[in-house]
C-alpha cells in the first residue's frame, strides 16, 4: 500500500528530499538557540561582560533569521510535493477507471469513486505533507533537545524518558482504537455522496412526485449516521490533548522542583535550567506534533488503502498478445454463448446463443424486459466477456481484437443517453475528432437530427447543458444516433435508442439508414414493433434464451411471443412486457 502512494510521487521526489532536508536545518537553529541563551545569561549577564551579551544576541538573531528562512522553504517545498503528490494520485485513478471494463466499474459505486478521488486523496495530501516536514521536524527535535539535556544534566533528563514512555504507549492506544472507526467513516462517505448524486441527477423526477421530504429524510439518515461515527472517531481522538497537556505540566512541575534542587546545591547553572526549560518546551511540542502525526497517519490509512485499491485494479478485459488491428466486415457470430454479469452465481442473462449475422443485414431485437437484449449487444463491442462459448466480428473472435479498434467499428447507441457540455458540434465530434462541419451535418441528417437544429438560433454551435437538459429525449437520441454514424463503423448497435421519438421520425430514420448506409450491419433493439418489422430478420429474447430468429412475416406465422407482442401493440394497448410474459 505504502509502496504504490510513493510510486504516485513522480516529478516532485526532488521537492519531498528538500523539505525534509530544510526541516532538519530548522531545527538545528531552533536547538541552539536555547544553549547560546544559557552562555548569554552565565557568561554575559552573570559575569557582566557586556561584550558577550553582543556577541551571543547576535548569534541568536542571525540563528531566528536562518530558523525562519529554512521554515519558510522547508514549508514550500512541503506543499509543493503534497499538492503534486495529490494531483498524480487523482490523475492515475482517472486514468485506470478509464481502463475498467463494465465489470470493474460494477465493483465500485461511482459514489465510491468520486469519494475516493477526493475526500481520500485531501487526507493523503495533509498526510503526506505532515510526513515530510513535520515528521522529520518533530523526532529530530525530539532526539537533538533530549541530546542536548543530557549533556547539560544527564539525572534530569530521565523526567523526559519517562514522560516519553507514558506519552507512546497512551497514543499507541488511542490510534488503534481510532483506526477501526476512521475505516467506517469512509465507507459512510460513500453513502452520503451516492444519496447526493441520486438526488441531483434525479431532481426533476424526485420534484415530480413530491418526494422531496422523503429524500430529505434519506439524506439525514445517511448525514446522521456519519455524525455518529466521526463524533466517535474523534472522541477517542480528543483524548489526545488532555493526555499530552498531562504530560507537559507533569514534566514541567518535575523539572522546576528537581532543577531548583540542582541550582541550590550548584550542580547546574541559572542559564542551563533556563536552557532547559526551552528544551523541555520543545520535547513536549515535538510530541504533540507526532500525536497529531499519528491521528493523521490513522485517517489517512484508511483513505490510503481505499486509493490502493483503485490504483492497483486490473482492468478485467484486456488486450491478447499480438492484438488484431483490423475489423474485415460486419459479419456477426455467435456460438453457443451462456454470459452472467457475476461469474459463478448460477444465474445466467444470457444461455446458448447460437445465431449468426451476415454484414450488412438489418436485425431487430425483441423481448421483455430482462430479457438480455442489452447483454446480448454489450458482447459484440466486448463490454463484457462471455463465460462459456464465443463472440465472432469480422471472422474473429472479439477477444483477439485491440479493444480500441473493435469498439471503433462497433458503434453502440445505449439505452441511456448521454451528451456533455459543450456545443452540439463538440459532441458530435466525440465520434469522430477531426470530422468537418459538412460531415457532423450529414450525420445529423442520417439521424434526422438536423431538423430542429436548424430551429436553434446557433444551430451546431449551441450549446449542450450537463446531460443535455436543455434539449428533449427524441432530441438527445437523435444526436446520439449521429455521433455513432460519425464513426462510419461496420455495425451500428443502437439499444432502444428510438424509444423517445415519434413513430413517424423513427420510419425516416430507417429508410435513411437503408439507404445511406446499407453496407452497415444493423442491431435495431426496441420494444415496437413497427421500428424492427422492416429488419432482414428479427432475434426475439426470452428469459436469455433464442425464442426465434425470422423475418417479421414467419415470426407471425410460428412465434406465440411475437404473434402476442403484435396483436397487443396494433389492435390492444398496455405494458407487452407484462402480456408477453
Amino acid at each position: 500500500m505504502i509502496k504504490t502512494i510513493l510510486g504516485q510521487v513522480g516529478q516532485y521526489k526532488k521537492s519531498s528530499l528538500l523539505s525534509p532536508l530544510f526541516a532538519a536545518l530548522e531545527v538545528v537553529m531552533e536547538v541552539l538557540i536555547p544553549y547560546i541563551t544559557a552562555q548569554l545569561i552565565d557568561k554575559g549577564i552573570e559575569g557582566g561582560d557586556i561584550g558577550k551579551v553582543y556577541l551571543y544576541g547576535a548569534c541568536m538573531i542571525v540563528m531566528a533569521m536562518f530558523s525562519l528562512t529554512f521554515g519558510v522553504l522547508a514549508g514550500k517545498y512541503a506543499a509543493n510535493a503534497s499538492s503534486g503528490l495529490a494531483c498524480n494520485l487523482r490523475e492515475s485513478m482517472y486514468e485506470n477507471i478509464q481502463r475498467f471494463s463494465f465489470a470493474n466499474i460494477d465493483k465500485y459505486s461511482t459514489a465510491g469513486l468520486i469519494t475516493r478521488m477526493t475526500t481520500d486523496v485531501t487526507n493523503i495530501q495533509n498526510a503526506y505533507q505532515m510526513i515530510i516536514r513535520i515528521a522529520v521536524r518533530a523526532p529530530f527535535m525530539l532526539v537533538s533537545s533530549l541530546v542536548m539535556c543530557f549533556f547539560i544534566q544527564p539525572d534530569l533528563s530521565m523526567v523526559f524518558v519517562v514522560a516519553i514512555l507514558f506519552l507512546a504507549l497512551i497514543l499507541m492506544m488511542i490510534v488503534r482504537m481510532a483506526m477501526k472507526v476512521f475505516d467506517k467513516v469512509f465507507k459512510k462517505y460513500d453513502g452520503l455522496n451516492a444519496s447526493v448524486q441520486e438526488n441531483v441527477s434525479a431532481i426533476r423526477v424526485v420534484k415530480a412526485y413530491v418526494r422531496e421530504e422523503h429524500e430529505n429524510e434519506k439524506f439525514g439518515k445517511a448525514s446522521k449516521e456519519l455524525y455518529d461515527l466521526s463524533v466517535k472517531a474523534e472522541g477517542i481522538v480528543a483524548f489526545n490533548s488532555p493526555v499530552m497537556m498531562f504530560t507537559v505540566y507533569g514534566c514541567i512541575i518535575a523539572l522546576s522542583w528537581f532543577g531548583a534542587h540542582f541550582v541550590v546545591n550548584e550542580t547546574m547553572t541559572t542559564g542551563e535550567l533556563t536552557s532547559m526549560f526551552s528544551y523541555v518546551m520543545s520535547i513536549l511540542m515535538s510530541l504533540m506534533m507526532l500525536s497529531m502525526i499519528f491521528v493523521m497517519l490513522t485517517m489517512s490509512a484508511a483513505s490510503a488503502k481505499r486509493i490502493t485499491e483503485v490504483l492497483t485494479e486490473e482492468p478485467s478485459l484486456t488486450n491478447g498478445d499480438a492484438p488484431v488491428g483490423t475489423v474485415e466486415n460486419g459479419d456477426i457470430d455467435f456460438n453457443h454463448v451462456y454470459f452472467s454479469y457475476r461469474e459463478g452465481s448460477g444465474e445466467e442473462t444470457l444461455k446458448d446463443i447460437d445465431l449468426h449475422i451476415r454484414s450488412g443485414e438489418t436485425i431487430g431485437i425483441i423481448g421483455g424486459t430482462g430479457c438480455g437484449k442489452s447483454s446480448f449487444a454489450n458482447l459484440v463491442s466486448r463490454l463484457y466477456d462471455v463465460q462459456k462459448g464465443s463472440v465472432f466480428v469480422g471472422g474473429r473472435d472479439v477477444r483477439e481484437y485491440d479493444m480500441e479498434v473493435l469498439r471503433n467499428q462497433v458503434a453502440v447507441v445505449l439505452q441511456k443517453n448521454v451528451l456533455f457540455s459543450g456545443t452540439i458540434l463538440d459532441n458530435l465530434r466525440w465520434g469522430k475528432e477531426d470530422a468537418t462541419k459538412e460531415e457532423c451535418m450529414e450525420a445529423c441528417r442520417q439521424a434526422c437530427a438536423d431538423e430542429f437544429i436548424a430551429r436553434f438560433p446557433k444551430q451546431y454551435d449551441t450549446y449542450i447543458e450537463q446531460g443535455g437538459s436543455n434539449v428533449s429525449g427524441g432530441q438527445k437520441q437523435r444526436l446520439c444516433i449521429a455521433r455513432a454514424l460519425l464513426k462510419n463503423p461496420k455495425i451500428l448497435i443502437l439499444d432502444d435508442s428510438t424509444s423517445a421519438v415519434d413513430t413517424a421520425t423513427d420510419a425516416k430514420i430507417r429508410k435513411t439508414f437503408k439507404e445511406t448506409i446499407p453496407g452497415i450491419t444493423k442491431l435495431i433493439i426496441a420494444q415496437r414493433i413497427s421500428s424492427v418489422q422492416e429488419a432482414d430478420r428479427i432475434l426475439v429474447l426470452e428469459n436469455g434464451e433464442i425464442n426465434g430468429f425470422d423475418t417479421h412475416e414467419n415470426l407471425l406465422k410460428t412465434n406465440a411471443i411475437y404473434q402476442e407482442i403484435y396483436e397487443v401493440q396494433t389492435k390492444g394497448g398496455g405494458d407487452f412486457d407484462e402480456q408477453a410474459g
